[in-house]
């Protein structure tokens, strides 16, 4: 079985930079005031290390994946 993972934002420390949504698009969105947020929590299956990557790229520590 395949681990899920999920993302959890603190929107608070969003400064709108938009790496995470550079890196990985099809995890992370921006919305019209650059904060960014996930239209599914869940991390599609075989995006999981991009997903990481968008996370670990935020300068504001903002995104964490997590076990599902």
């Amino acid at each position: 079985m395949v681990e899920r993972l999920k993302v959890v934002i603190d929107k608070a420390a969003c400064c709108g930079y938009g790496i995470c949504a550079e890196i990985c698009p099809q995890v992370y969105k921006l919305d019209a005031n650059g904060i960014v947020y996930v239209d599914d929590a869940i991390v599609p299956q075989g995006l999981e290390e991009s997903a990481r990557e968008g996370a670990g790229a935020c300068p504001q520590s903002a995104l964490k994946v997590v076990p599902a």
